[in-house]
């Protein structure tokens, strides 16, 4: 039995090859060239980068500019912006303890992620959205006027738009609707049902389906899965986090797309080589690569 520490092996290559749409390889093992080079090995030949907080956002845009294979995307994440504002007292987020800055300190960082979103290689505005798993009414505001923020910043430069909905589905889609999405929207990590998807596919909106769609409790995701247009489908490790099963629970990377894709091939009764393509295609489009 292989300690929970230790990375999966490589799975079988992908014979059309694909791109991970979200990762984040500033969290991952090991250097980048490495993560790059097992994922060409199995057919994942290119990665979206995405930023979760200034700093992270800055890394990806660099990241981006000195690999080919890399597209980065800035924001600040949901739960980074109530810490600008109110503060991070117990130093959760990587940059440790914080004393709250106010509405000012979130327009300076807005401020910057703009500048980012300006340079070719930044290719999104993201991850941005609503998270009320993790951020308490208290943090609502904030989340709010940075999203509403996020999605402006994207239009003005006609970037895609990249979205973290955790347990906020209606507010996330109400605020679309309100401000009007850019050309472009993606729900990372989707996680709503099959009714979501719906209402997804009709707006035009990208799901970006993850490693958790293999889980034995996710029916209502693969459920969501089997209603999605094929053409609006993407797929994404979102490593470190939700590794696909049989690995859950160790360090996920972009070579174990082809893990998460077999299993939506499954769930959409079409055969690798045909998702994969498909998955291929829309990642193109929807990163404008």
């Amino acid at each position: 039995m292989s300690a929970k520490s230790d990375p999966p092996p490589l799975p079988d290559p992908l014979r059309v090859p694909v791109a991970d749409s979200h990762t984040h390889l500033d969290m991952q093992e090991g250097t980048v060239e490495e993560a790059l080079a097992r994922a060409a090995a199995v057919g994942v030949t290119v990665v979206v980068q995405v930023g979760c907080d200034i700093k992270g956002s800055r890394w990806a845009a660099q990241t981006a500019a000195d690999h080919d294979a890399v597209h980065a995307a800035v924001a600040l994440h949901p739960n980074e912006a109530p810490r600008i504002v109110l503060g991070d007292p117990d130093g959760w987020s990587r940059q440790g303890a914080r004393e709250g800055g106010g509405d000012s300190a979130l327009d300076d960082a807005l401020v910057e992620i703009d500048a980012l979103a300006a340079l070719p290689q930044v290719r999104a505005v993201g991850e941005t959205g609503l998270d009320y798993y993790r951020t308490g009414p208290d943090g609502v505001a904030a989340q709010e006027r940075s999203f509403r923020a996020h999605i402006e910043i994207a239009k003005r430069h006609d970037k895609a738009l990249v979205i973290h909905d955790r347990e906020a589905h209606a507010d996330v889609l109400r605020i679309l609707a309100e401000e009007g999405a850019p050309a472009r929207t993606v729900f990372h990590c989707y996680s709503g049902d099959a009714e979501m998807a719906e209402i997804c596919a009709a707006a035009g909106y990208y799901m970006s389906f993850a490693g958790n769609v293999t889980f034995k409790n996710a029916q209502p995701l693969r459920d969501a899965l089997a209603v999605a247009p094929r053409e609006l489908v993407l797929v994404e490790t979102d490593a470190p986090f939700l590794t696909p099963v049989p690995y859950r629970g160790r360090p996920n990377a972009p070579y174990l797309i082809p893990v998460t894709l077999r299993a939506m091939a499954a769930v959409k009764g079409l055969d690798e080589d045909t998702l994969a393509a498909a998955v291929s295609a829309n990642t193109a489009e929807a990163f404008g690569y």
